[in-house]
């Protein structure tokens, strides 16, 4: 049987309903299903996406068969409405949308009143009896053709519009005279012929033919390719059209044009919301050119129409089961509905409607739940950019921390807190961030670097202090020296102004209004409903108590990795740390380590005591050394200075332990090898302070990771030392304290090998950042520089730091899973890389048996309603 490419849509003929999206895209769909209740739709046809996919697969040709199908698609159109396609007297005017499986509002392309020529206008004017609405139609049709089909800049247009009102001197479309229409038309054909060597195409049938051509090729527009990668959209569905007979809400003062909400999109209120525009076609609206009226005074100026509107939208609402965004036009008082799709609302909203919604018993609470966005509940818990605010977006980068910050420019940590202290907002701008720049991190408003991906450092800091950071801006360059940076070709001088939109990786000129966050007891409710559902536990990825408080309070069942290099970062301690570094010898190091001791103790206490009652996963020491090594003169001098050296002989030191990759030196476990006593310092403060708590009657539950083990006989090793250290300081306390051992599992090997490991561990943690890392054979912080170009290129779907590489990298988490449970059926399991608060990660993670994921604290709520929506999806999947 032949493939069908057309379905009709209009009264009883109607072909498609709501559920074939994906055939039909969401306006085909939904506008079928419209006309199967008996809505008033006009009538048309939809072209499907299997069109469009076979039209870029064959050299921009249209299926076979698929041109002979629309005469006979027109006629039952004509049949409808009593006019006819080209017809001099009386003729069918066509509008031709596009129409992908997923609301991509404003990102492709429309083309209105198509059929007119100078006969077909005359035609229209006669049989409307209003010439000034048909010369209006054609002037609007040349300008839309002009530019979706022939490529011609839309500005170009717009300029011979405003110069023929400016020397009306009159600001209104609507003030126009027929006469100053003839010859906007005239110059728009000139335009036309000037930029094309053509004439504008009159034959209305080859204006069908390029204008379907035209809303195919807009799938690939560069505003439509980067939508769908900003919203993980698939390149290859496809779009329909939507060919469909026109109705006119510019014929006069009973006519008019809208969009409208069932419920508001930006507070979730149950009102009717929304705006119409009298005597206006839809693109007047978008475009802005009058200011629309607000949808409540429809209610006086047509009550009747909006009387019936309500009727329709409640229908609507009732039927979807969801808030639903309308597109309306009324033609000399008759509605007609011209596109119903779920509405896109804010955070706050989503929870409000999910809550109503489930309350006024429309939908059920694991329906609620799967209709959320997990990812947008950042937008709760973080300011961001005003929705109402047009942005002009300067450059982009890695969206490596969610929120927006607005603030003045600062190159180094020094001049970072120096504002800060006097009440000054700032961004801090470095290349790369280092432990160096971490005060500066702490006071600033949020983070921008040229250098780094998801995982650098910047990166991760930022996500867990909560700020705003956009890493791995390739058309940022710094020149700190000369207080200066330059941004996409544009320079930016300290003080000056930027914003930052962490969650996109936007960076905008100026300061632009923000709106914090608020939660409200939508949210609480939510979380109580996802509690029921889900089977996988979330904690939180933890380096400081405040960082464990805000954890907790998001919801954390326990910290799933404590970093304890960064405890390091502040200008005490990591004068220490590189100390313990750069020692000669263990009696060198001891000095530093006894200094180191207390404070550690402190800090794990702290931890213990917030997380009291749940468990805490505190990973040795593994600083990658260039992370902590002394870079600057003046830093090289004062390190020498505190150890008794000369500069030149710590200079030699510090070039000597300088590695080719860090990332995959000595770091890790194998610190904790060829320095045992760093490892023996760390595990006795863990223990002294775990067993102080004790015996005041806290419930603490600690859990030892040794770091980087690629191989048995390195966690066997390191194994030994920790229960040596643990046994012998609960014997002194005299105390019964349970504890676990256990490793990341990190490398490649370690994956392959881990029934050998799982023998001897307690449990796995998956460090995905660095498994992604070594599997594919990067650096996380150099593939900043080029990962967005594979993406681009369909090389790579996804950044593997953002979302699991499910196939490579997770086809290792599976084998260590079932290698592991084999070996040792009591062995827990779960994840602290960053994937861990990734929807589509924890969905795998869920899927392949985990016990839980760790996250950053404020992407907790996000991973709690993820693994929510994974119990649900995959429970449903075996029910199929």
């Amino acid at each position: 049987m032949a493939e069908k490419y057309i379905y009709f849509f209009g009264g009883k003929q109607t072909e498609g309903k709501a559920g074939m999206r994906d055939l039909l895209g969401g306006k085909g769909a939904n506008l079928a299903e419209m006309a199967g209740l008996g809505i008033a739709v006009p009538p048309g046809f939809t072209i499907t996406t299997k069109a469009c996919t076979y039209y870029f697969k064959n050299n921009s040709t249209f299926p076979p068969g698929l041109e002979d199908k629309i005469p006979s698609s027109l006629k039952k159109i004509e049949s409808i409405v009593g006019k006819k396609f080209g017809d001099p007297a009386n003729p069918l005017l066509l509008s031709v949308r596009s129409g992908a499986r997923v609301s991509m509002p404003g990102m492709m392309d429309t083309i209105l009143n198509l059929g007119l020529n100078e006969i077909t206008m005359q035609g229209l004017a006669e049989n409307t009896g209003n010439e000034f609405f048909a010369h209006d139609c054609y002037r609007r049709f040349i300008s839309m053709f002009g530019n979706v089909v022939l490529g011609i800049e839309g500005e170009d247009f717009e300029d011979i519009l405003s110069n023929t009102k400016a020397a009306r001197n009159i600001e209104s479309d609507t003030e126009l005279s027929v006469q100053d229409l003839r010859s906007i038309i005239k110059k728009f054909k000139a335009l036309v012929k000037k930029k094309t060597k053509n004439d504008f195409p009159d034959d209305p049938a080859e204006q069908l033919r390029l204008a379907i051509n035209a809303v195919f090729d807009s799938w690939n527009t560069p505003r439509a390719v980067a939508y769908r990668k900003m919203n993980n959209f698939s390149h290859d569905w496809g779009t329909a059209v939507n060919v469909q007979a026109m109705v006119f809400g510019n014929m006069g003062n009973t006519s008019a044009t809208g969009v409208a909400f069932t419920r508001n999109p930006a507070t979730g209120e149950k009102k009717f919301y929304g705006e119409y525009m009298v005597n206006a076609q839809g693109e007047d609206v978008v475009a802005g050119v009058r200011t629309p009226k607000p949808i409540s005074e429809l209610k006086d100026e047509m009550p009747a129409v909006y009387e019936e509107l309500e009727k329709i939208y409640v229908k609507l609402e009732n039927h979807y089961r969801d808030m639903q965004d309308l597109e309306f036009t009324i033609q000399e008082e008759k509605l007609y509905l011209l596109q119903t799709r779920n509405g896109k609302r804010t955070a706050d909203a989503a929870l409000k409607v999910a809550v109503d919604m489930v309350e006024e018993n429309l939908i059920d609470k694991k329906t609620a739940l799967t209709r959320l966005e997990a990812s947008q509940l950042d937008q709760i818990f973080h300011p961001m950019i005003d929705p109402k605010t047009k942005v002009k977006v300067l450059a982009k980068g890695l969206g490596a921390s969610p929120g927006a910050a607005t603030g003045k420019v600062v190159f180094t940590p020094e001049k970072a807190q120096k504002l800060a202290e006097e009440k000054e907002k700032v961004i801090l701008v470095r290349m790369d961030t280092s432990p160096e720049d971490i005060h500066g991190m702490n006071v600033a408003q949020g983070i921008l670097t040229a250098k780094g991906g998801m995982t650098s450092h910047a990166a991760v800091v930022a996500r867990a202090m909560g700020k705003p950071c956009v890493s791995g801006c390739g058309s940022l360059s710094v020149e700190t020296k000369k207080k200066r940076c330059v941004l996409n070709g544009v320079k930016i001088n300290e003080l000056d102004y930027i914003t930052l939109d962490g969650t996109t990786g936007r960076v905008m000129k100026d300061q632009l209004p923000l709106v914090q966050p608020r939660v409200t007891g939508n949210f609480t409710k939510v979380m109580s409903w996802v509690d029921e559902v889900r089977t996988l536990k979330v904690r939180a990825n933890a380096d400081t108590p405040h960082d464990a408080w805000v954890a907790r309070d998001f919801g954390a069942e326990g910290i799933g990795l404590c970093r304890t290099e960064h405890m390091f970062f502040d200008e005490e301690r990591i004068s220490l740390v590189r100390r313990m570094i750069v020692a000669e010898d263990a009696k060198e190091r001891e000095e530093p380590l006894k200094k180191l001791l207390p404070i550690q103790r402190v800090d794990f206490t702290e931890i213990f005591r917030v997380m009291e009652g749940l468990p805490v996963t505190i990973r040795l020491l593994d600083p990658p050394l260039h992370e902590f090594l002394p870079a600057s003169a003046e830093e090289i001098k004062n390190l020498a200075k505190e150890m008794g050296w000369k500069p030149s002989v710590m200079t030699k030191k510090i070039e000597s332990m300088k590695e080719i990759n860090p990332m995959l030196g000595h770091r890790g476990c194998r610190l904790g090898i060829t320095f045992p006593e760093i490892y023996r310092m760390q595990v006795r403060a863990i223990f002294e302070g775990a067993c102080k708590l004790l015996k005041k009657g806290l419930k603490v539950f600690p859990e030892i990771m040794i770091p980087l083990v690629g191989h048995i006989n390195e966690f066997k090793y390191s194994k030994d030392l920790v229960l040596e250290v643990a046994e012998e300081v609960i014997q002194k306390a005299d105390v019964k304290l349970p504890y676990k051992i256990g490793t990341m599992i990190e490398l490649p090997r370690a994956a392959l090998t881990a029934d050998e490991i799982a023998k001897e561990a307690d449990f796995f943690s998956f460090g995905t950042n660095d498994l992604t890392q070594t599997t594919f054979g990067l650096s996380r912080d150099d593939a900043g520089s080029f990962l967005p170009s594979y993406i681009e290129k369909g090389i790579l779907e996804e950044d593997p730091f953002v979302s699991l590489d499910q196939t490579g990298t997770g086809q290792l988490v599976e084998i260590a899973v079932k290698k592991g449970r084999e070996a040792n059926k009591k062995i827990h399991m779960g994840i602290c890389g960053e994937h861990g608060g990734d929807p589509a990660s924890i969905s795998f993670f869920h899927k392949t048996g985990l016990e839980y994921v760790s996250c950053s604290p404020f992407r907790v709520p996000t991973a709690l309603l993820s693994a929510a929506q994974a119990a649900i999806e995959h429970k449903s999947r075996r029910k199929k």
